[in-house]
């Protein structure tokens, strides 16, 4: 029997059409960057909801977000395996589990949509309702349970014209505007060639917009150029805290430092000191001092720091040494924790976990929100350790007084996955929004040095011992991103979805 389009909606060949849309939309994202999937693949999901009943568009969404996450972020099975010591039966299911909980956001969106709004036009449904709605479930997929914005649609578009809203609406006004775009794609299929042409002539002006906003410089030169060097000591991850490998470590990026001393500031990653800061006081002293003796060089150094006042609390840390701090030290605390990876929510219930996942250092305290930036060369730096650069409505907050940023990493928990190029991507829309170069120093990869606009400039091979050097201008100035964060975009999902709700209840 032959399968008609129309047909397809309601067989279940449409239900592998939406898991296979979910599978290929990860490859809009780096380090794939087929930019038109991130429309494509949405234009399909939406086709396939159009005539839905509630429940066959949740079975339509979720088979989509399997496809969707499941490649994605497949990664995390790395972390559980590799370096968790899960074993790969709990590993897999560890996996599956978290791919299944994600899956539930597009399975959500599809049955609401069809259960209580399948009587507005489909003109509303698909150009007003379902862009919003979409951009809100990421919203919310940002902060529920700590948050996990990854692969939110707007960042697959740091190449495409659409980056130019960065500064204006950040990465979620980015994603409405790429889930509007699917969302005419399919409005106009059922249109009059007229109206059509007019539809896909709106859809360009937006998108030639977007693009004349990249012109804009939002950001003006602050002091003068840093050089910069960026120590990736591509230390393995199962060996990074044993003992005896301590030493080698430490002697590792000593020495790839005094190769440096000429560099303005010198940055090691994530925990690159594997020791406590009161065990290597005595060490960074001298280092601070031999800083000074060949030019004055800072250093920011990412290490764990351990609460003297309460032996119960220690913190994933950067210190900055050498450089005009030899009154006090200055610290920043990672706020943003990772969820089983960092700590143990609701610890009396599930502290067992820390012992079946292995993960060292994994009981960290939250530092304060209110952390000041850090002062560099007479440059005031925003630091974030590792995924914390995933949440620019976190990122803003140094800003406009930071005209640097900084993440340190340590992105081996990952392998030779996605993930690293995923997280380079998230860096670079922080540094779009924000009109701020950010430099990302990582232990195996990827290290990368990337301009205000959101260039990345220069990087080094993965999964090598390797220093990256470079010079970047710091800025000054603040976007309107930066002024206003997610409240634009999040008004204006609000308004569209009440809206929704008053025709709804109206009976239009």
């Amino acid at each position: 029997m032959a399968i008609t389009v129309a047909s397809m909606r309601d067989s279940r060949y449409g239900i592998i059409l939406s898991a296979l849309a979910g599978c290929l939309l990860p490859f809009a994202f780096a380090p794939v960057n087929i930019v038109p999937l991130a429309i494509i693949s949405p234009f399909i999901l939406f086709w396939l909801w159009l005539r839905a009943s509630p429940g066959r568009a949740f079975i339509i969404g979720f088979w989509f977000g399997l496809g969707f996450f499941g490649v994605g972020v497949s990664w995390v099975a790395i972390s559980f395996y590799r370096f968790g010591g899960m074993g790969i039966v709990l590993s897999t299911l560890a996996t599956l589990l978290f791919v299944l909980f994600l899956a539930l956001f597009p399975a959500l969106l599809g049955w609401v949509g069809r259960r209580y709004l399948y009587r507005l036009p489909d003109t509303w449904w698909l150009l007003l309702f379902l862009p919003a709605a979409w951009v809100f479930f990421e919203w919310v997929r940002g902060w529920i349970f700590t948050g996990f914005p990854w692969l939110n649609l707007g960042y697959s578009q740091t190449d495409s014209l659409l980056s130019g809203l960065a500064p204006v609406l950040g990465v979620y006004g980015i994603s409405w505007v790429v889930v509007f775009t699917a969302g005419v794609l399919v409005w106009v299929l059922q249109q009059q060639v007229r109206i059509r042409v007019l539809a896909m002539l709106g859809v360009l002006f937006i998108w030639l917009i977007a693009g004349l906003l990249t012109t804009v410089e939002w950001s003006t030169k602050r002091g003068k150029p840093l050089t910069v060097s960026l120590i990736q000591g591509n230390v393995p991850q199962n060996l990074k805290w044993r003992p005896e490998q301590r030493r080698e470590t430490i002697d590792l990026y000593t020495r790839l430092t005094r190769e440096h001393w000429n560099s303005d500031l010198i940055i090691w990653p994530e925990t690159a000191l594997p020791v406590f800061y009161h065990q290597a006081e005595t060490y960074l002293k001298g280092l601070a001092q031999e800083a000074k003796a060949h030019g004055g060089a800072t250093l920011l150094i990412g290490l764990p720091i351990a609460d003297m006042k309460d032996t119960s609390k220690y913190y994933n840390g950067v210190v900055v040494v050498g450089g005009n701090n030899e009154v006090a030290p200055q610290f920043y605390f990672k706020t943003h924790l990772v969820p089983f990876g960092e700590y143990v929510p609701l610890k009396s219930l599930l502290g067992r976990l820390l012992d079946i996942l292995k993960v060292p250092m994994a009981d960290f305290s939250r530092g304060k929100v209110d952390q000041k930036p850090l002062s560099v060369d007479g440059q005031k730096v925003g630091v974030y350790i590792c995924y914390e650069d995933a949440f620019g409505e976190e990122v803003i907050r140094d800003l406009p007084a930071a005209s640097l940023l900084v993440n340190v990493s340590n992105d081996a928990w990952f392998g030779d996955s996605l993930a690293p190029h995923q997280h380079l991507q998230m860096g670079r829309m922080r540094a779009l929004e924000t009109a701020r170069p950010l430099l990302s120093a990582t232990n195996d990869g990827v290290s990368a040095i990337i301009d205000y606009d959101g260039r990345v400039i220069k990087t080094v091979p993965q999964f090598k011992v390797a220093v990256l050097d470079g010079e970047i201008q710091p800025r000054q100035g603040a976007t309107p991103y930066v002024l206003l964060g997610n409240w634009p975009v999040l008004s204006g999902i609000f308004l569209v979805l009440l809206i929704s709700g008053w025709r709804v209840r109206r009976g239009d």
